[in-house]
């Protein structure tokens, strides 16, 4: 047992909590049925299924919280870790910020189950390697991937009457492909709701044709360059500015969205909000009826959520903050869904194609690698290319280039957007293409 209906998952936390003795009590059940296959050196390696159903109970005496796990399901389990829970909060020292359980919500429907995602078999995952492994070895390469498919359900109810429930599917696939000498290398990521719209054949041919377009690769001056960043190469940047975006930090002092008062100021702001810091054309969002990358309708304490404008126009238009920082700052409450943090960024019209025709000199990305932070205050990160960087020349691809190593912000670089493309899910985010002006990359990586 570890995806359970919605009947049976009330069932489960009704009788949880109808063990409670304590002021409050919270229960989340969370199931997994997931598979996966991985190969490297043109053979699998391992392959496997994993199945798991667990429930985690919270219990509040004031603002003393404890939580047990358990994934047994008979009485004297359900019991034991309720009893559990009680223990640990009656040890546990008050927690100022504990907030009371929300009482029952409205949510939304969303369309995040797809039953051929959840009927994935292990043939299907051994032709999604051998699509990647047969083509590869026939031009003398060596791929290696990974593809794990998930089918999961998530619940919640507490002492309230707030009840929960979701179920999903999820599909992701990535692979490397490189030449025997190690000179050249290509990589493709897909993920995806719904398995149909899988092609792990065409995925992987994309990686073979930049594994061998970029052999004998150049070296190029370090420097400002305009860039082509696939969404691959600037979901890492976007994603952590998405995540930077904390109520908290800024009021804090800790964010690149603190507020810097002017001398003499009187009753300045803590934080950025609506204060305009990047191009108009940037706007990200995140919204659980997305077709694309359908998310729960709910928070992890059973908030409900909707469609969210993070930025809007350039300027700063939502923060997100818990429960108690709204309440303590009298701001309004931004949830995010359970299960992750989607958010999707608005694109353009032009093509990759069209921005590499309209690019008199520039540098094609195809991913970031090995991401790090240098200063949380301008968002400033270091990192390196990977996997088929090419130079640009009046509007054609002249060759491969030696990976760099960059050191950018996305402040900047979202201030510096000549053309958008046409956003794709890229690690259940939606990501365009995007052309950027003045791109530092500070020195040269030996890395393929």
């Amino acid at each position: 047992m570890s995806i359970v209906t919605e009947k049976q998952a009330k069932k489960i936390l009704t009788k949880v909590l109808a063990f409670s003795k304590a002021d409050e009590c919270e229960c989340n059940l969370n199931g997994q049925l997931t598979g996966n296959i991985r190969y490297a050196r043109n053979t699998v390696t391992t392959a496997g299924e994993v199945s798991d159903l667990t429930l985690a109970v919270q219990s509040t005496y004031g603002k003393k919280v404890g939580t047990a796990t358990i994934n047994e399901f008979d009485d004297a389990s359900l019991e034991k870790v309720v009893r559990r829970a009680e223990e640990l909060a009656k040890l546990a020292p008050d927690n100022p910020e504990q907030m009371p359980n929300l009482k029952p919500q409205k949510y939304g429907k969303m369309n995040t189950y797809f039953d051929a995602t959840a009927k994935v078999t292990p043939e299907y995952r051994a032709k999604a390697a051998d699509d990647g492994i047969t083509p590869s070895t026939k031009n003398k390469l060596v791929a290696s991937g990974f593809l794990t498919d998930s089918h999961t359900m998530s619940a919640i109810m507490n002492s309230n009457g707030l009840f929960a429930y979701n179920v999903a599917t999820n599909v992701s696939f990535s692979a490397t492909i490189r030449t025997k000498d190690g000179k050249g290398s290509g990589w493709v990521t897909r993920d995806y709701s719904d398995v149909s719209k899988m092609n792990t054949a065409t995925a992987s041919k994309i990686a073979i044709d930049k594994s061998i377009a970029s052999v004998d690769a150049k070296e190029l001056e370090p420097g400002k360059y305009t860039v082509i960043l696939e969404p691959a190469a600037s979901v890492g940047l976007l994603g952590r500015l998405v995540n930077s975006m904390g109520q908290r930090a800024a009021d804090e002092g800790r964010s690149f969205l603190s507020y810097k008062a002017k001398e003499n100021e009187k009753n300045p702001p803590k934080n950025k909000l609506g204060e305009k810091m990047f191009d108009e054309r940037v706007n990200i969002y995140s919204d659980p009826h997305h077709p694309e990358v359908p998310t729960p309708s709910f928070a992890g304490d059973g908030a409900p959520v909707g469609r969210t404008d993070w930025i809007k126009g350039g300027k700063i238009n939502t923060l997100r903050n818990t429960r108690y920082w709204a309440d303590k700052t009298g701001a309004k409450y931004n949830p995010t869904a359970t299960g992750g943090n989607q958010w999707i960024m608005s694109g353009g019209k032009d093509s990759l194609e069209d921005m590499i025709k309209d690019t008199r000199r520039g540098i094609l990305v195809t991913r970031l690698w090995y991401i790090r932070q240098l200063d949380p205050q301008t968002l400033l990160y270091t990192g390196l290319t990977r996997d088929g960087t090419f130079y640009v020349e009046n509007g054609k691809i002249k060759y491969p280039v030696k990976n760099f190593r960059f050191n950018e912000s996305p402040i900047v670089m979202l201030n510096n957007i000549e053309a958008l493309g046409k956003p794709v899910r890229i690690n259940g985010n939606m990501v365009p293409p995007m052309k950027i002006r003045d791109f530092t990359f500070s020195s040269l990586s030996d890395a393929v």
